[in-house]
């Protein structure tokens, strides 16, 4: 079995998307084999969404329709990866196994050089490095927080929402940088930190996977993943953090190569 191709939407394009439409991209990723059979009908049926809805969401994916991208799908679909193991396995853990393959080629194609440059400036200018994250994103920012000392640059993992708070309002100064590693960007204290270092004009990154996110706003450089919505342990919320352990580990070998050159 080969791998079916992958639609890839810009940041740009995905913060485009309405509500219905962003929920309906995520559909197709999480259901591509059988989305790939389905009539514009059946799919609107299926995906609970209007034929208007999909049309739509194709256009802004680049496609002149849902038949366009049907038909790009299938062209596509004969020349992805072949991965050995999925000759191996059943249905359920083939599916397991494509959505890593589908986080991280949706990850490298949000990314842009203009921003990972942008950032990496920031970060070399930057007198000390603040990195704030929450549950199970804390573990992307330890790792970030221990690479940055590596490379003796001050660096400070914190994830107390009061001394959060009470770094921005006061010790963080415009001669430093936060960086925010949130899968949903919608973490209350990380938002609300954000928008105070906003109002203080500090510099920010944000690393996340939703374009629409209340912290989006407030952040200078934005790096953005891609995350499907599936979750099996679904009575918790600990969703793949893949998608910015991807970003994080790019930001910092890039880094390394950029800051290697400058001296």
């Amino acid at each position: 079995m080969q791998l079916t191709g992958e639609i890839i939407l810009t940041p740009k394009n995905m913060a485009a998307l309405s509500p219905s439409e962003a929920y309906l991209w995520h559909y197709i990723q999480d259901h591509k084999q059988l989305v790939m059979n389905c009539s514009i009908t059946q799919l609107s049926e299926k995906a609970n969404v209007s034929t208007a809805t999909i049309v739509r969401t194709m256009k802004k994916a680049g496609y002149s329709g849902y038949t366009d991208f049907r038909y790009n799908e299938s062209n596509q679909k004969d020349s992805k990866a072949h991965y050995a193991i999925l000759n191996h396995v059943d249905e359920q853990i083939r599916n397991v196994i494509i959505q890593n393959d589908v986080e991280m080629t949706n990850t490298l194609n949000n990314l842009k050089i203009s921003v990972l440059e942008d950032t990496i400036q920031l970060l070399y200018k930057a007198n000390s490095i603040y990195l704030f994250a929450k549950g199970l994103s804390e573990t992307v920012a330890e790792e970030m927080e221990l690479k940055f000392r590596l490379l003796s640059k001050d660096a400070e993992f914190f994830h107390d929402s009061n001394i959060m708070e009470q770094l921005s309002k006061t010790l963080i100064s415009n001669q430093d940088i936060v960086v925010f590693i949130t899968l949903n960007g919608e973490t209350p204290e990380l938002v609300k930190t954000a928008k105070i270092l906003s109002e203080r004009d500090i510099p920010k990154v944000t690393l996340t996977c939703n374009a629409n996110a209340s912290i989006v706003k407030y952040t200078d450089e934005l790096l953005l993943g891609y995350c499907t919505s599936t979750n099996l342990f679904n009575q918790f919320e600990v969703s793949s953090r893949l998608p910015l352990q991807i970003m994080s580990r790019i930001l910092l070998d890039t880094y390394v190569v950029r800051t290697q050159e400058q001296k």
